[in-house]
């Protein structure tokens, strides 16, 4: 199986190829650099596995939510590619991706990144005995001071949203066992999980693999600049 992953719903801009049962990846800090950096970390991750785009199998792609126009970036370089090369695309959810970063030591954990105007995405996840990611509840956007929890979890917290809502979100859950601020969603995890979806025989036709938003609008009017 050899798929390309593509992951820029965040300031973090990575692509991920597996290949053979392991991944190599590319990522760096790169904000508004997105475009520019994509196809050029695939072509050099092609390169060094000595393959060429007509040997993959499939496209990932992390599908939300995050910025808007990460988003749309990744989803449409996933879809172009996929077009051109005649294969399906496997969406993966961006916080399902951040969540698999965090420490398999049995809690829960609650990936959250920071959605601007006031606002997380977060969802919560578990692994199963056999380590598969599940899903706890639906992912959401809300003000954090609003974020609703399972009760009676311990929990480890990644992503960019405990960073910066630390202080408000320290007051909805019990002192987590692990939390870092630091990290963005990975394609190397993206291509992990879509590795399984692929396998399942869940992969879509390149229309099919659709952004997710979870809000429509990207910015604050000025009368609700001036009422916060």
């Amino acid at each position: 199986m050899n798929l390309l992953a593509i992951e820029t719903s965040t300031e973090a801009c990575s692509v991920a190829l597996y290949h053979a049962g392991t991944i190599i990846a590319r990522s760096e800090l790169a904000p508004r650099r997105h475009a520019e950096l994509v196809l050029p970390m695939a072509d050099a991750l092609l390169a060094e596995a000595g393959l060429g785009r007509r040997q993959l199998d499939a496209i990932a792609v992390g599908r939300g939510p995050g910025a808007f126009t990460g988003v749309r970036l990744a989803v449409s370089i996933a879809q172009g590619m996929a077009l051109g090369l005649d294969l399906p695309v496997i969406p993966v959810s961006s916080l399902a991706a951040l969540a698999l970063d965090a420490p398999d030591d049995g809690s829960s954990v609650l990936a959250v990144i920071d959605a601007r105007m006031g606002e997380i995405y977060a969802a919560c996840y578990r692994r199963d005995a056999d380590g598969v990611l599940q899903a706890l509840d639906d992912e959401r956007v809300c003000p954090p001071e609003r974020l609703q929890l399972p009760a009676g979890q311990a929990w480890s917290i990644i992503g960019s949203g405990w960073k910066t809502y630390r202080s408000v979100l320290a007051e909805r859950l019990p002192e987590p066992r692990w939390a870092d601020g630091e990290r963005y969603p990975q394609a190397h995890a993206v291509a992990l999980l879509a590795a399984a979806e692929f396998s399942a025989g869940r992969a879509l036709p390149p229309e099919q693999a659709l952004p997710l938003y979870l809000r429509d609008k990207v910015a604050l009017t000025l009368v609700e600049q001036r009422a916060r």
